[in-house]
């Protein structure tokens, strides 16, 4: 490209294509450092946003743009000219991505001071301006928002309580992506325990709150699935026991008529507390093992199912519900159990 055509066809190319454009990209519509330079000089047509990342215009940069230049700045094009870098990338996480993905508990772009950007672990990468830079052993699939790469919500939701030491400020965030519908606890106290975030005291007394906002959205998620698919009505929450025996465990629903239960899988919601890591894991397995023993010699069967199949394939579990309801007609009377409400 002629030096003297320069100007002109980057001015065109800022107002029809890019408007933030790298070091590298400039140089290879050979543009000079020389004409960088001069055109990022006070009152100049450009301004340098982050090192080797510059606006291509006049004037503060939008949100979009400053999302823009600090991908481009982490090592990523976000417009089209693919990864940057031998082939490194980065994803928007934090409140920056939870912003894109409209959280109401986060202030909006425009009033972000700091953009969270995850890496590669490898990537030798500082923070620079009001990119923070967050490192990673494997980078997680990319969501795609408003044409930007993001981190998944659960992680970008890691990253955010990171940043964060007031309880209420966690509390209201975690509450959010549950209730909210944008991710499951289960995959939120994953990412937590993974960045060491469950030792903080104030995340762990954020995470009882998010316990219940787990379990209220699998117990809403199987109601629906009874309704919309047309099972008959269960008695709902309710404790068996023998007639003045012992009590035989909580269930969610109970088909008195068919002695089947179905139970909601706690291992599969983030009901309890992660402390314990492998040992609780294995206490839940063995006390919904000794529970489905207990009714099975009753001839009560029972279906557990984790929030994760309620979410995404309710379709397939109310086939296994109605398939124990429909089987029950072939079994032998159940022995009678006394139900009552919890």
């Amino acid at each position: 490209m002629n030096a003297n055509r320069t100007p002109h066809a980057l001015d065109h190319l800022s107002r029809t294509q890019h408007s933030v454009l790298t070091d590298r990209q400039l140089r290879e519509h050979g543009v000079t450092p020389a004409v960088i330079a001069e055109r990022c000089r006070p009152g100049g047509q450009w301004s340098r946003l982050l090192p080797q990342v510059y606006l291509l215009r006049p004037g503060p940069p939008s949100s979009q743009e400053r999302l823009e230049a600090a991908l481009l700045y982490a090592g990523r094009d976000p417009g089209g000219h693919g990864p940057l870098g031998g082939g490194r990338e980065a994803l928007v996480t934090g409140p920056a991505a939870l912003a894109l993905y409209r959280f109401s508990s986060v202030p909006p772009l425009p009033g972000l001071r700091r953009i969270d950007v995850l890496v590669p672990r490898q990537r030798r990468l500082r923070d620079a301006g009001e990119v923070a830079i967050h490192r990673t052993r494997q980078l997680p699939r990319p969501q795609e928002v408003s044409g930007l790469p993001c981190a998944p919500v659960a992680r970008a939701l890691a990253d955010a309580v990171a940043g964060l030491d007031d309880p209420d400020s966690v509390r209201v965030l975690l509450n959010e992506a549950v209730r909210g519908g944008h991710c499951d606890a289960s995959a939120v106290l994953d990412e937590l325990a993974a960045g060491g975030l469950l030792e903080r005291p104030y995340v762990a007394a954020a995470v009882r709150t998010l316990r219940d906002a787990g379990r209220a959205m699998a117990e809403d998620r199987l109601f629906a699935m009874v309704h919309d698919h047309q099972l008959p009505d269960p008695v709902w929450n309710v404790d068996l026991r023998l007639p003045g025996g012992p009590p035989l465990g909580a269930v969610d629903a109970y088909w008195p008529e068919h002695a089947v239960a179905v139970a909601i899988d706690p291992r599969g919601e983030g009901a309890g507390d992660r402390d314990g890591g492998a040992e609780y894991e294995e206490q839940l397995m063995l006390a919904r093992t000794r529970q489905r023993e207990r009714l099975e010699a009753l001839g009560i069967t029972i279906v557990h199912l984790t929030p994760a199949k309620l979410r995404e394939s309710a379709e397939q579990q109310a086939t296994v519900v109605r398939t124990a309801l429909v089987g029950s007609a072939d079994r032998l009377p159940a022995a009678y159990v006394v139900v009552t409400p919890r």
